[in-house]
C-alpha cells in the first residue's frame, strides 16, 4: 500500500527543466553501450526469458485476456532497452520474431482468440459497445432532426398576442 502514497508528496519536488542535462553522464542503464549488440543473440536472451515458467504463465494469462500480441512484443523490447540490454536498433531488428515468439506460445498453450496487432478489434467487447453506441446516437439524430424540423413548422404556424392579423385575401 506504501507504493501508492508515494507519488502523493510535494507536487514541486520534480526536476527542473534542463536538470538532465547537468546530472552525470551514465546514471542510467540505457546510457551504457548494450550488453548485447548481435540480434541473433538478444532473440535468444529473450526467448530463454520468455520461456521461464513464471514469465511465460504471465504472457499467456495477458493473451487470453485479450492484450495484443504487438503491445507485449513493445513492452519486452521497451524493457530491454531500459535495462540496457540492448539498443533500439536491435530492438527494432528483432520485433518481429519476439511477436512470433509471443504468438506461437499463445498457440502452443490453447488461447484460443488472441489478437495480434493494437489495431485489431475482432474480439474487443468495448468496441461492439462503441460501435453500438454510435448506431444508436445516429438514430437518435436522425429523430432529433425530424422533430426539430417538426418544431419549425409549429413555430412558423403559431400566432402570439401581438401578431400582425393576416390579410384577408
Amino acid at each position: 500500500m506504501r507504493e501508492f502514497e508515494e507519488g502523493i508528496g510535494n507536487p514541486f519536488d520534480t526536476p527542473v527543466p534542463g536538470q538532465s542535462l547537468t546530472d552525470t553522464p551514465g546514471n542510467y542503464p540505457w546510457e551504457h553501450s548494450p550488453l548485447i549488440t548481435d540480434p541473433e543473440q538478444a532473440t535468444e536472451f529473450i526467448w530463454d526469458r520468455l520461456h521461464k515458467p513464471e514469465f511465460a504463465e504471465q504472457v499467456i494469462a495477458m493473451l487470453d485476456a485479450g492484450i495484443p500480441v504487438e503491445a507485449l512484443g513493445r513492452v519486452i523490447l521497451f524493457g530491454g532497452f531500459v535495462e540496457g540490454k540492448f539498443s533500439p536498433d536491435v530492438a527494432f531488428l528483432i520485433a518481429q520474431p519476439v511477436m512470433e515468439m509471443i504468438a506461437s506460445m499463445g498457440v502452443a498453450a490453447g488461447v484460443e482468440k488472441f489478437r495480434m496487432s493494437i489495431s485489431d478489434l475482432t474480439n474487443n467487447k468495448q468496441m461492439t459497445e462503441i460501435i453500438k453506441i454510435k448506431q444508436e446516437k445516429e438514430e437518435f439524430e436522425k429523430i432529433a432532426k425530424g422533430v426539430k424540423q417538426d418544431i419549425k413548422k409549429v413555430k412558423t404556424e403559431d400566432k402570439g398576442l401581438m401578431t400582425k392579423p393576416e390579410e384577408a385575401e
